[in-house]
């Protein structure tokens, strides 16, 4: 079991069985996460669980059915989905409970931040 909260500690959610795990360079999780990058664990729906602050999370429609998740009141970027798939992928700096995916992959880099170049041994897609 593995579990996670935003900074100001009102939201809190757990999971089991984590899929995979990226380090996502798309422009969407640069700006989401104002950084270069955003690392996520993909679980599936049924082995996520909210435990506080549902009132608190907010849901913004970034693009045709994909919902990213944040707290309304620190701000923290906490998921992504796509309303389409059986599976959420949460922030991984998120996680209060140490998790170390043995393998993450760099996903699409043709949009990496010129200033990471790290990236470029990663997938384009």
């Amino acid at each position: 079991m593995y579990q996670g909260s935003c900074l100001c500690g009102q939201v809190r959610f757990q999971l089991t069985t984590p899929i995979r795990a990226s380090h996502c360079h798309c422009r969407m999780c640069q700006k989401q996460h104002g950084a270069a990058f955003a690392t996520y664990v993909s679980v599936k729906l049924a082995d996520f669980q909210l435990l506080a602050g549902d009132d608190l999370l907010v849901q913004f429609q970034s693009s045709a059915g994909i919902y990213r998740g944040f707290c309304h009141c620190c701000g923290s970027s906490l998921f992504w989905r796509d309303s389409s798939s059986d599976e959420i992928a949460a922030a991984l700096a998120s996680f209060d409970t140490p998790l170390v995916p043995e393998h993450i992959p760099d996903i699409y880099t043709q949009s990496r931040a010129p200033w990471c170049p790290g990236a470029q041994r990663g997938t384009p897609g």
